[in-house]
């Protein structure tokens, strides 16, 4: 049993050993160790609330782009309707247009028609009447050499005439 228990001087010197690297490392390392590790925390903690506040900022920057999406999409079907509205207006005003300019040329046509028929008869009945007194001036040239015929030819036209 003896080499299981140590001797006193080596419990003694072990001690001192033990004490004066405790008081060393006391006085030397620990202070700057625990310093390190007290800025480490620091640096630590600093970027997890750095984490927390980007977090938190991205939320609201989320918030605010689907705000800004929704209200976007509002003005887009605002937009689309408007347009939608103008075009049917546009097209209702140019079908009207084009019926009332339509109707304006077909109206010109009308009366042009009219005044060219008209001016047609005009210089037919004319030419009729201008043929007319030309057969009838050489018909009467020719059948009516004698004044007794003349007169008999004149007679019958005052009563078909009076009788019309």
């Amino acid at each position: 049993m003896g080499l299981l228990l140590p001797h006193t001087g080596t419990i003694i010197w072990m001690l001192i050993a033990f004490l004066l690297a405790f008081f060393l490392l006391k006085k030397f390392a620990w202070k700057p160790l625990l310093g390190a590790l007290k800025m480490r925390e620091n640096t630590i903690a600093g970027a997890l609330k750095a984490a927390e506040d980007a977090k938190n900022e991205m939320e609201k920057l989320y918030s605010n782009n689907e705000r800004i999406i929704a209200e976007a999409k509002k003005e887009r079907d605002k937009i689309i309707s408007e347009s939608k509205g103008l075009k049917e207006t546009l097209l209702k005003q140019a079908k009207e247009l084009a019926a009332d300019e339509a109707n304006k040329i077909i109206e010109n046509a009308r009366m042009s028609i009219k005044s060219e028929k008209d001016a047609a008869l005009k210089e037919i009945k004319e030419h009729a009447a201008y043929l007319s007194i030309s057969m009838a001036e050489k018909l009467l040239r020719e059948k009516l050499v004698s004044d007794e015929e003349q007169k008999e030819l004149i007679n019958r036209l005052l009563r078909d005439t009076r009788m019309n």
